[in-house]
């Protein structure tokens, strides 16, 4: 007999009946507002760069209770499942199967991070899901909006585990801070010493760095033909870290390091050396000679960002033969490329390690390697 014939049907799903499906409605800002009589809805938070169709409500009164309660019993978020679960024609055991189909094509995935409401990753990541005709989505879990520290950390990897969500990316201030938590790294975060993506994958927490691939993409992209006799680099938090790995195997003679706390800095070079040789960065004590000396210079720090507005070294230090690159991207024309381009110099913006480090982390959440042009020409396109 077929899974679809009578005989095969789950007792309680014939005699149920489901309500009348709720309602949203879009709202200035992305937030898609239940109108419908359901008090459990769970609604949709979209970030204001989501350009995608509001999802069906999945309240679940809109949810068979054989089918919820399978749902959560293998652990799955009902706001994912819920377009393929809705009730209709069929059986508990066709569901099912459509539910066994799909979870081989669908990415839940998050970024964890202070003041991150402004992030072009979700939008970035769920297009290219599209593109690739997968289910993908990419939810932002703010420290600051949920009034949270980096002492959170424990509690929400667990609740992302229990959410069954596929991976998460980590940005400032949790890069170094979430490393005891997690099973392994790959050689890239043991090396680099911070972790940006974070994989669940047989029960294990997997970190890994895409900073520092994002990074040296972007460099060979837009400054291929640079001097890299010194370099003078602004941080060394995580992103730092992972920035200055990458300038030194992209050739960079000397780096130079500053950051306010010293002893990070320090700690930074030392490991560089350790990796790419003695000599090859120091954590700097005087900023006017290396500027002075310097044929680049990077800023890693948040500096510049639309809610730390500013520059991360005085105006007067900048001078038209050096290089300028940044990692900030929103916005991308920060203060201090604002300034270097209006003295002629050549400068890098966030963009190119925010699209890089998301091809890799895509691949690493999906299995599926994307299309790093495509992720590249929407990003821009979110950005005019």
């Amino acid at each position: 007999m077929s899974p679809d014939q009578p005989g095969k049907r789950v007792a309680g799903l014939d005699s149920w009946r489901p309500r009348p499906m709720c309602r949203h409605r879009d709202q200035p800002g992305g937030l898609d507002t239940h109108v419908g009589s359901d008090p459990r809805c769970i609604g949709r938070q979209r970030s204001s760069g989501d350009r995608s169709p509001p999802v069906q409500c999945s309240c679940p009164g809109n949810v068979s209770p054989p089918l919820l309660r399978f749902v959560r019993r293998h652990r799955c978020d009902v706001r994912l499942w819920q377009p393929w679960l809705s009730p209709g024609p069929g059986t508990f055991q066709s569901a099912v199967e459509r539910l066994k189909r799909m979870s081989n094509s669908t990415v839940l995935a998050g970024l964890i991070g202070a003041g991150i409401q402004a992030s072009r990753t979700p939008a970035l990541h769920e297009h290219e899901g599209d593109a690739q005709g997968m289910r993908y989505l990419y939810r932002l879990i703010d420290l600051d909006a949920l009034k949270l520290d980096s002492s959170a950390l424990p509690d929400l990897l667990t609740a992302a585990e229990h959410m069954n969500f596929t991976g998460l990316n980590i940005t400032f201030p949790c890069k170094q801070a979430i490393i005891p938590l997690l099973d392994d790294l790959s050689s890239e975060a043991r090396g680099i010493g911070a972790v940006n993506t974070v994989v669940f994958k047989d029960g294990k927490r997997i970190g890994h760095n895409t900073d520092c691939l994002g990074f040296a993409e972007g460099f060979r992209r837009g400054l291929e033909e640079v001097l890299r006799r010194s370099v003078v680099q602004m941080g060394a938090g995580g992103a730092g870290a992972a920035v200055a790995h990458a300038l030194l195997a992209e050739g960079v003679q000397t780096l130079s390091i500053f950051d306010v706390e010293f002893s990070r800095a320090e700690a930074l070079a030392n490991n560089l050396n350790q990796h790419f040789g003695a000599g090859r960065a120091r954590a700097g004590h005087d900023l006017p000679t290396a500027m002075a000396e310097a044929n680049g210079l990077v800023n890693t720090t948040p500096m510049g960002m639309a809610k730390l507005p500013g520059m991360p070294v005085p105006v007067e230090l900048l001078r038209g033969e050096l290089w300028v690159a940044e990692i900030v991207y929103f916005p991308l024309e920060t203060e201090l490329l604002r300034n270097a381009r209006a003295l002629g110099c050549r400068t890098l913006d966030g963009g190119n390690m925010a699209v890089f480090q998301a091809v890799k982390a895509f691949e690493l959440f999906s299995g599926i390697v994307p299309d790093a042009q495509r992720m590249l020409e929407h990003f821009q396109s979110m950005n005019h």
